[in-house]
């Protein structure tokens, strides 16, 4: 079976009241974490959120790009891109 790998564009709002998955705008996520933009607390955070919004474990989500930047990329391993974003929209608040 080929190993599934997919990339997802997110726009982070940290130092939100709460974590929150806003939802998708022209190819990317809009997501807001209640973590500060410190020591990659809010990077720390982006990921846990997700893993559980994708209902993956946390070492399948990589931060691949943006690490001090409000857009970034994450690779998804074993999601593919219609199922990660299926579970994204279900997550939305």
């Amino acid at each position: 079976m080929p190993k599934i790998l997919t990339n997802i564009s997110v726009k982070v709002t940290p130092n939100a009241g709460r974590n929150e998955i806003l939802g998708l705008s022209e190819g990317v996520w809009r997501i807001k974490v209640a973590a500060p933009p410190d020591k990659g607390k809010a990077n720390k955070l982006l990921i846990e959120f997700l893993s559980e919004i994708l209902d993956v474990k946390k070492d399948s989500l990589s931060l691949i790009r943006g690490q001090t930047s409000h857009k970034k990329v994450i690779s998804i391993d074993g999601l593919s891109a219609e199922e990660a974003s299926r579970r994204l929209a279900a997550g939305k608040k």
